[in-house]
């Protein structure tokens, strides 16, 4: 009987605290019928997670249709690139995308690759956010901005996926030769749903707890980068249709962009105002908040006028 091809795409930074523990778990949870590897892609991380990894390899007792490999970055760093050269070193038909710090489990790998093979789908999405899932150790900031993210996703770029902002995700590795990476930022499977035409997926509930060690790698920058990100996704969006000449539709459509700024700009006042608030600046609260509500203000300004309304004369009379 053929073995599915599995390949377990594994991209860290100072991971060490988590790394051997996630190898021996997914070890432990093997799809079944499959030849699994799991391929780790370090960003020559400074904590000793590569030494680690090499060590686990040569120290790990053969287990029958399992195997890890390392792939150590030099002066190289993102999620999605890192992402990008592990497949292209896997063998696997089915690809298989998750963290390394248990805040997506193991256990349900075989479920995705089973879902994967019964129900013919492209795409299998762990979500947080269908019946059944959710997440743990969360702060309000963290839920905010993930909440946010995705409004962004579905309304701005037409996502349907309850969880387009999922790190933890399957699928087949044959609808790569429809697409072209090239989005900056995290969020690789933002960029499939967008790119590939006709993409079928099937979301399956999951639970995300926050890591147990080490530090996240959300910041600033990563906000940034999604933002720019889902840009230049909207603009490949828009360049693959035909201009929409029903006056219903692009009025919907600028509403969706409408809606989508103020959101952005609720989640941009609360960050700046939070971080006036702390140790930032360590202002008073409510001067802390007319700085966010300022700044806010300014941004949804420039982004209206640039994306909802496409006026990109910028004339100091005009604007």
């Amino acid at each position: 009987m053929n073995r599915t091809q599995v390949s377990i795409i594994i991209p860290t930074y100072n991971e060490s605290e988590n790394i051997q523990q996630i190898l021996h778990s997914i070890s432990k949870n093997l799809p079944r019928d499959s030849q699994t590897e799991a391929i780790v892609v370090d960003d020559e991380s400074h904590d000793g997670t590569s030494r680690i990894v090499e060590n686990y390899i040569k120290s790990m007792k053969k287990i029958v249709g399992y195997s890890v490999s390392l792939i150590v970055r030099k002066g190289e760093k993102g999620l999605s690139s890192a992402i990008l050269q592990g497949i292209e070193k896997a063998v696997g038909d089915i690809i298989i995308v998750m963290d390394s710090d248990f805040s997506h489990p193991p256990y349900l790998v075989p479920k995705m690759v089973e879902t994967l093979q019964q129900t013919k789908c492209d795409v299998v999405v762990a979500s947080r956010y269908i019946k059944g899932g959710a997440t743990r150790g969360w702060s309000l900031k963290r839920k905010l901005i993930s909440k946010v993210a995705t409004r962004i996703a579905k309304t701005g770029l037409g996502v349907k996926t309850k969880d387009p902002m999922s790190g933890f995700f399957a699928f087949r590795r044959q609808i790569l030769e429809r697409i072209k990476f090239d989005a900056i930022g995290y969020k690789m499977l933002l960029e499939m749903l967008v790119k590939v035409r006709g993409i079928t997926v099937k979301e399956i509930p999951y639970t995300f707890i926050d890591r147990r060690y080490g530090l996240s790698k959300l910041g600033v920058s990563t906000i940034l980068d999604y933002c720019r990100a889902v840009w230049k996704l909207y603009r490949y969006g828009k360049s693959q249709r035909n201009e929409e000449r029903r006056v219903s539709v692009r009025f919907i459509s600028k509403a969706g962009r409408f809606f989508t700024v103020g959101t952005s700009g609720l989640a941009i006042n609360i960050l700046i105002s939070m971080a006036f608030a702390g140790e930032f600046a360590n202002f008073w609260y409510l001067h802390a908040n007319i700085v966010g509500i300022i700044i806010s203000m300014t941004t949804n300004f420039f982004l209206n006028k640039v994306w909802t309304f496409e006026d990109k004369n910028f004339e100091i009379k005009r604007t």
